[in-house]
């Protein structure tokens, strides 16, 4: 071996180190960038998932200020709350709807099989907690819609008992929102307004 063959070598296997050790440099670089870009990721995260969290107990308030003074206002003579749950659940955010009654959360409400069906106005319950929520929902909505609501026996299982609050609640609605309802329904003493027998 000659002295030039290994000065070729080690030149070569230098130039090789070069290139090998910029490379490194710029990868360093790129690696600083993208750690810095997933740390503003991270934090842009943060910001929104606490706007999301502040619109959430928002959407929360304004719907359970109205469905809970309603439902009290026909069951006055017991004590219901509304709430709206958010819970994270498959990379979304879902809101879970939950009645609570004398301090007691019902179990997911809208399956009546793990409602309290003994008593005549569980269903009744449901009825006017839903209505309520659509209310409030068209409420909340930007641009603010049309307020009519067309409805098909709204209040199907409630009780008689509980009938007369019912239609208080509907007039006061309508009166607080504006709103116009349109109610199909056999149950006379929720008639109210303009009544057109067919």
């Amino acid at each position: 071996m000659s002295i030039e063959f290994l000065r070729q070598r080690v030149n070569k296997i230098k130039s090789q180190y070069d290139l090998a050790r910029s490379q490194l440099c710029n990868e360093t670089v790129n690696l600083q960038k993208v750690e810095q870009h997933l740390e503003d990721i991270k934090e842009a995260q943060h910001k929104t998932q606490l706007v999301a969290q502040t619109i959430q107990q928002q959407v929360h308030t304004k719907i359970a200020r109205v469905v809970t003074p309603c439902l009290r206002s026909v069951f006055s003579d017991m004590d219901y709350k509304f709430e709206l749950r958010f819970e994270r659940k498959r990379n979304r955010t879902e809101a879970r709807p939950v009645l609570i009654k004398d301090g007691h959360e019902i179990l997911n409400p809208y399956d009546r099989s793990e409602t309290d069906n003994k008593s005549s106005e569980s269903g009744g319950v449901l009825d006017i907690a839903g209505f309520v929520c659509q209310v409030a929902a068209i409420t909340l909505h930007k641009p603010a819609l049309r307020s009519i609501m067309i409805l098909d026996e709204p209040f199907k299982n409630l009780s008689v008992k509980y009938r007369d609050n019912a239609k208080q609640m509907v007039e006061r609605l309508s009166k607080d929102f504006g709103f116009q309802f349109l109610i199909v329904t056999h149950q006379t003493e929720l008639m109210i307004g303009k009544v057109v027998e067919l």
